[in-house]
């Protein structure tokens, strides 16, 4: 069965725009290698999977959750890819959580101690249920900052480096050929504001592709290319029935 392509562009527009509108610039990542290296998923299957490997999934899960900074790059590729792989994976995942910090995280003003200890305890709750969703993991380092936690500030932004390098170690974002890999359609846009890009529409390309048109740039790039075969794999073996929900809203 097929994915409801228009399905996942309205729940990947809906995401784009959240996006948009709450992220503060991230810190400038490491560039993307001249040679892409596109993740074989097949092996990376078979690594977070084996107990054997250095790659096992609840090994790279308890060395992320240390307080160190020791995680390599390769542990974060097979962190972050190896999750698809995981029972809980759901490419469309929101916590219940996330809407109750928008508007703190809006205000534009420097905030109370007690309204960063809320940032601070809605954003550990949602990560608890998502450990990817990058939009928190950015307001957690903006609330800890702001609570002069400034050690642990310095960790999740590790972890947020470390991910977010991983997709963009992923590709180079100009062709399908070396799209950017990702689990998460919100990531798309998270990537493109690392770039100092901002997208202003949205195309998926057969068969696996999101194309993101980009405001105009000095770079003279229109847009960029992010593979989504994963979340589109997974969304069809579990999550197909999501389509009748939505053909029952029209």
């Amino acid at each position: 069965m097929l994915v409801n392509r228009m399905i996942m562009i309205r729940i990947a527009k809906y995401l784009g725009i959240a996006w948009l509108i709450v992220v503060s610039a991230l810190s400038v990542m490491a560039s993307s290698p001249v040679i892409p290296q596109a993740p074989d998923y097949k092996h990376i299957e078979r690594e977070v999977n084996s107990e054997h490997s250095r790659y096992y999934y609840p090994m790279l899960v308890q060395k992320y959750n240390s307080q160190d900074t020791t995680m390599t790059a390769e542990e974060f590729h097979y962190y972050y890819y190896g999750y698809t792989f995981q029972e809980d994976y759901n490419p469309y995942r929101k916590s219940e959580f996330a809407h109750q910090i928008d508007h703190l995280y809006k205000q534009g003003r420097k905030l109370s101690v007690a309204e960063y200890e809320n940032l601070e305890r809605f954003a550990r709750q949602t990560l608890n249920d998502n450990p990817f969703d990058l939009r928190q993991i950015n307001i957690m380092i903006y609330a800890l900052k702001g609570l002069n936690r400034y050690r642990e500030a310095e960790v999740w932004q590790y972890r947020l480096d470390g991910l977010t390098s991983v997709i963009l170690a992923s590709g180079n974002g100009m062709s399908p050929e070396t799209a950017w890999h990702v689990i998460h359609p919100s990531h798309e846009y998270i990537i493109l504001n690392c770039k100092g890009m901002k997208g202003v529409d949205f195309v998926f390309v057969e068969p696996h592709y999101d194309y993101i048109e980009i405001e105009r740039n000095t770079l003279k790039i229109e847009g960029c290319y992010f593979n989504v075969e994963r979340i589109t794999d997974v969304y069809n073996m579990k999550y197909c029935y999501m389509e009748e929900i939505f053909e029952d809203e029209e």
